[in-house]
């Protein structure tokens, strides 16, 4: 059958279905299963006949949110909870892997923008925070405690204070990508001319490692967040840009929903870099190095994971167990 004819055959039978998934109009879960073979009969057909067609990633898209549906609608699965973050934020997050690669091309970027103009504007990053952290930084690092602005204030204090912090810089960066994604990119921006103006002024003063041992010890949680929380507003500016066969206004609903559900899933690693430079950062300096390298190697090891590994694992899990071989 040559392609056109197989689109045209099939379109509306896969309009129909991912219409009545968007509107949760498939209540009875014998006929949602039944629609999702035929669509992973049809995902497998397309794969191997037309192996270079676009069809192929609407289908597997389709097929994603289809299985969604499904786990939720399980009897046997009661605790909706474990089921979001073991199976919907990764999937989410294969999903829409592209955008979460592309908020770290973009961290990566800004970065290396604020440290080259660290570099060659000795004043560059007072403009960016301001000069009495700056001053306040420079008395640390002559006291020999270069991050001695983290042991200001109370354990609890500093946890709560710098959680909610994060949190709200998190929510921003996601609301600001309703305006088509320029206003996340300008959060990140801003965060990142502050990050990489800022290690290499420790750097450029001699005490980099010393840096790298306080900031990172909650830093590699706190900042891969931020950046997953930018791949939300991305979601959210790219649905209203590009809304493919739904509406706009439908598009949108799908980009917002998706898009919080990224935000929410990054809230236990804020909490958790909140605790770590309330109560773990202030002690970095007084801490063996193997201590102090191997908390920053654990938490980025565990968020990268679930991010980025996991969700690859979980796909090829559903693959291999929910896709039926054609005879």
């Amino acid at each position: 059958m040559r392609e056109v004819a197989f689109i045209k055959q099939n379109k509306e039978k896969w309009l129909s279905f991912e219409t009545a998934i968007l509107n949760n109009n498939l209540n009875d879960p014998d006929e949602l299963a039944s629609n999702y073979i035929k669509l992973v009969n049809d995902l497998a057909y397309a794969q191997t006949y037309y192996p270079k067609s676009k069809v192929i990633t609407y289908l597997n898209q389709l097929a994603t949110k289809a299985f969604q549906k499904i786990y939720k609608t399980k009897r046997q699965d009661t605790n909706r909870i474990i089921s979001f973050w073991k199976t919907e934020i990764p999937l989410i997050c294969y999903q829409y892997r592209k955008f979460i690669y592309v908020a770290f091309i973009v961290f990566f970027t800004f970065t290396a923008i604020g440290v080259v103009s660290a570099a060659n504007n000795a004043e560059f990053l007072r403009s960016v925070v301001g000069n009495s952290y700056v001053d306040q930084t420079l008395e640390n690092i002559e006291a020999g405690d270069p991050v001695a602005i983290y042991k200001s204030g109370s354990n609890w204090g500093s946890f709560i204070g710098i959680t909610v912090n994060n949190l709200r810089v998190g929510i921003i960066a996601f609301v600001l990508g309703v305006f088509l994604g320029i206003g996340t990119l300008y959060i990140m921006f801003k965060n990142c001319i502050m990050l990489g103006s800022f290690q290499y002024f420790f750097y450029e003063k001699e005490v980099f490692w010393e840096s790298v041992r306080g900031i990172w010890i909650h830093g590699a949680m706190e900042i891969f967040a931020i950046v997953i929380e930018c791949a939300a507003g991305l979601i959210l500016g790219a649905s209203i840009l590009f809304p493919a066969t739904h509406s706009r206004y439908t598009s949108f609903k799908l980009g917002a929903k998706t898009g919080i559900k990224l935000l929410i899933s990054t809230f236990p690693f804020t909490f958790s870099a909140g605790f770590l430079e309330g109560f773990i950062t202030r002690y970095s300096n007084s801490m063996p190095n193997w201590l102090s390298v191997g908390i920053i190697l654990i938490t980025l090891s565990i968020i990268s994971y679930y991010y980025l590994i996991y969700p690859y694992k979980i796909q090829k899990q559903i693959t291999q167990t929910s896709a039926p071989i054609i005879a």
